[in-house]
């Protein structure tokens, strides 16, 4: 190979990002109607950009999709619906709350409850009535150990499970998106991608982000070592008395079970510096739903969680 060689001048960014425009192009390409995934938050985001690139000045070939709680940050449901209509693309809003009135899930009350376990039957009922048979997600390897164990292209039987004993193999980056009847993919182009990768990709695109991902003061209050927003969504044990603190947010899920950290961060570059510097993963040290226990990951997606 010479010097002259367009791969050699190939950034790590650039390399990431060619192979998820790859897959995204090959998701449409091999699957009749797939769907992004869209929360409003950071990797969605990235997604969004990945996706036009692919297909822009065309239209996107699926639509987008939230499996929305009722429980999100109003920040991020913010930027949701601004970007999507920015982007004049349409957007298909899964509600946990819908399935709570029709009978299929059950609300959690007390202080512990969470909609977050609820979402996966509101995603598969999703994908049953649209009939959509791939669903483009933000998830990367890096994030928790079950979704290490993933491939990019990661098959649902006909009940919407996942089996890791069964994955197919991807070689060379070909991937095999033959399906039965029933069965659905959940594709993650950004599965190679780190947190890091994610805010440098940001900085290098110059992408807006929710004010939540940045330095702000917020009523919060602790529990097990967790930051918590105040809100209406999450009922507190007497002890536990909000205070202002300076705080940002690595991930927005949904309220009951997400945690800010203390942080001063409030541009793009204090953050990538915070990011680069720290040994805990995003949802290791704010996602309380994935401390339940070891597995707690795994045992949602084997049901079909995204």
């Amino acid at each position: 190979m010479t010097t002259t060689d367009p791969l050699v001048r190939l950034s790590h960014l650039d390399a990431l990002e060619s192979e998820a425009i790859h897959i995204m192009r090959e998701v449409a390409a091999e699957l009749e109607r797939p769907v992004l995934l869209f929360s409003g938050g950071k990797d969605s985001i990235v997604l969004l950009r990945l996706a036009e690139k692919a297909f822009r000045p065309g239209r996107f070939p699926f639509p987008l999709m939230h499996v929305d709680t009722g429980h999100n940050f109003p920040e991020a449901i913010e930027f949701r619906d601004r970007r999507v209509g920015e982007l004049g693309e349409r957007l298909v809003v899964a509600s946990v709350q819908e399935s709570i009135d029709k009978g299929r899930v059950v609300d959690q009350t007390g202080p512990r409850a969470s909609r977050n376990q609820l979402q996966t039957t509101t995603l598969l009922d999703a994908m049953t009535e649209h009939r959509f048979d791939a669903a483009i997600g933000g998830a990367r390897r890096d994030e928790e150990r079950s979704r290490a164990k993933e491939r990019i292209f990661s098959f649902r039987d006909d009940f919407g499970q996942w089996d890791p004993r069964a994955q197919r193999p991807e070689l060379w980056n070909i991937y095999n998106g033959r399906i039965r009847k029933g069965e659905q993919v959940r594709v993650f182009p950004i599965s190679n991608w780190t947190e890091l990768d994610v805010w440098q990709y940001v900085a290098r695109e110059r992408l807006e982000l929710p004010a939540i991902y940045f330095s702000h003061q917020r009523e919060v209050f602790e529990r097990d070592g967790m930051l918590y927003a105040a809100s209406e969504f999450v009922e507190r044990y007497p002890h536990e008395e909000p205070f202002e603190e300076w705080v940002r947010f690595r991930t927005v899920g949904d309220m009951s079970c997400t945690g800010g950290v203390r942080s001063r961060a409030s541009t793009i570059e204090d953050v990538v510096r915070e990011i680069a510097a720290t040994r805990v993963t995003e949802r290791g040290e704010t996602r309380a739903d994935d401390k339940v226990s070891e597995a707690a990951m795994e045992d949602r997606k084997r049901l079909g969680y995204f």
